[in-house]
C-alpha cells in the first residue's frame, strides 16, 4: 500500500502540498532494486519507536501518532519511552533490535549515546530514522526528519523583539530604543537541536546586543552558561531565581527572557511571579516578554492569560506522518524523499533530512493556528 493514503484530514492535505512543492509527491524517487520482494518480505514487519520521555505532553503525542500511522499501514510497533534515562533508552533500542525490528525511529535522550546499538542495527540490516533530535557520532543514521531548527531560533528571537516593541508585526524596526534587560536560556547540551535554536536566536539578537538596545543583566551569553540539562523546568526555575537574586536587586527588572521550550517557560514564570512580578504583565513590575516552543497546552493557556508571550508551533502530526512514511518507503524498497542534504552533519556524515516549517503563536493567532486546525481542542484550553 502507498503510505500517504493513511494520512487523513488537514494533516494529510498540508503534507501533500508540502511534498508536491518539493519534488512531485512521496515516492517520487526511483524504487530500489528488488522493491517488490522487499515489500513482500517486510509485510507486517516490526518497527521500533523510541521516544525520550513522558514528562512532556508533546512526546506522548508524537509517540502515539507515529504508532497509529504505522499500524494503519499494517506494521507492528514497539513504542517505548525512556523517562529521560540514557541507560534505559540504550536498553530499549537494543531490545527492539533483538525482537527483530526492521526499522528504528528514535528521538534520542542523548544524541551521542547509541553508537554501539546502531552499529548492531546496521550489521543486521536495520535502518535508522532520527526523529526530531539528530543522533550524533554514528555513520549508521540513515534519515532524519525534523523542523527547520535554526529558523525556530530566529522565530523565538523575533517574537521577543516584537513583544518588546523593537520590531513590528512585519519584522521591521520601530523607533523604540530601549534599553531592555533580558536573560537567555538554552536547551539541553546533549540535544543537537538546542544549539540550532540558540544560534538562530543569537544571530537575530546580536545587532541589538551589540548596540546595547538589549542588555543581558547577568552577563551570561555563552551556550554553556545558559544551557538547561535535559530541558528540565525545575533547573530553569532555579536558575531564574538565582539570576533575579544576583542581577536584579535594587529595583532593576527583567524585561524579556529568551526561553527555547514551553516547559522551561513555565518554570521561569514561576520564579518570576515568586519574586513579585505581576502574572498578567501589568502594573509596576509586569512579567517579562517570555518565549517558548512546542505549543504545549499549559503554555497556550499561559499565553491566553497574558503570562507567556509566545511559543513556536511545530505541527508534530506532520512529523509523525513523515517518519512513518520514511519507514514504509524503506520497508517497501523505495527511497525516502528528503528536502535537505546539507544542514545536518552528525559529526560523521551529513544525514539526509526532511524538514518542516514552524509558526510563531501569540494570543492573536492561537485560535486559528492551534484550535481551528484541530491540533488543540477548545475544551483543553478551558
Amino acid at each position: 500500500m502507498k503510505f500517504k493514503k493513511v494520512a487523513t484530514g488537514a494533516v494529510a492535505l498540508g503534507l501533500a502540498f508540502s511534498l508536491a512543492a518539493c519534488s512531485g509527491g512521496r515516492g517520487g524517487g526511483a524504487p530500489a532494486t528488488g522493491s517488490a520482494a522487499a515489500e513482500g518480505a517486510n509485510k507486517g514487519a516490526l518497527v521500533g519507536v523510541a521516544m525520550p520521555t513522558k514528562t512532556s505532553s508533546r512526546w506522548i503525542s508524537d509517540g502515539n501518532e507515529v504508532k497509529k500511522d504505522l499500524e494503519k499501514a499494517g506494521y507492528k510497533v514497539d513504542l517505548e519511552y525512556a523517562n529521560d534515562s540514557i541507560p534505559t533508552q540504550v536498553q530499549q533500542v537494543g531490545n527492539m533490535i533483538t525482537k527483530g525490528a526492521k526499522v528504528l525511529i528514535i528521538a534520542s535522550v542523548d544524541g551521542t549515546a547509541l553508537t554501539d546499538q546502531l552499529e548492531t542495527a546496521a550489521n543486521k540490516g536495520v535502518k535508522v530514522i532520527a526523529y526530531d533530535r539528530l543522533i550524533n557520532g554514528s555513520p549508521n543514521v540513515d534519515y532524519y526528519t525534523t523542523f527547520d531548527n535554526y529558523k525556530v531560533g530566529v522565530q523565538q528571537a523575533t517574537s521577543l523583539l516584537t513583544g518588546l516593541g523593537l520590531v513590528d508585526e512585519s519584522g521591521n524596526k520601530t523607533d523604540e530604543k530601549g534599553p531592555f534587560n533580558i536573560e537567555l536560556f538554552a536547551g539541553s547540551p546533549d540535544d543537537n537541536n538546542a544549539t540550532f535554536f540558540f544560534n538562530g536566536a543569537m544571530d537575530t539578537l546580536k545587532p541589538y546586543l551589540d548596540d546595547k538596545t538589549l542588555v543581558v543583566g547577568s552577563g551570561q551569553t555563552a551556550f554553556n552558561q545558559v544551557a538547561t540539562l535535559r530541558w528540565d523546568p525545575a533547573t530553569a526555575k532555579a536558575r531564574m531565581q538565582n539570576l533575579i537574586a544576583k542581577s536584579y536587586s535594587g529595583g532593576k527588572k527583567v524585561d524579556a527572557v529568551l526561553s527555547p521550550y514551553d516547559g522551561l517557560s513555565i518554570g521561569i514564570i514561576s520564579a518570576l511571579t515568586g519574586a513579585g512580578y505581576d502574572s498578567k504583565r501589568s502594573g509596576s513590575k509586569p512579567l517579562p516578554i517570555i518565549t517558548g516552543q512546542d505549543a504545549e497546552v499549559p503554555s497556550v493557556k499561559s499565553i491566553i492569560a497574558d503570562a507567556q508571550y509566545s511559543t513556536i508551533y511545530k505541527d508534530t502530526r506532520k512529523l509523525a506522518v513523515e517518519a512513518a512514511s520514511m519507514a514504509d518507503d524503506i520497508l517497501t524498497g523505495k527511497t525516502p524523499e528528503v528536502n535537505d542534504t546539507k544542514s545536518y552533519n552528525n559529526k560523521v556524515k551529513v544525514v539526509p533530512s526532511y524538514l518542516f516549517q514552524s509558526t510563531v503563536i501569540t494570543k492573536d493567532n492561537y485560535q486559528k493556528e492551534l484550535v481551528d486546525s484541530g491540533y488543540i481542542s477548545e475544551s483543553d484550553l478551558k
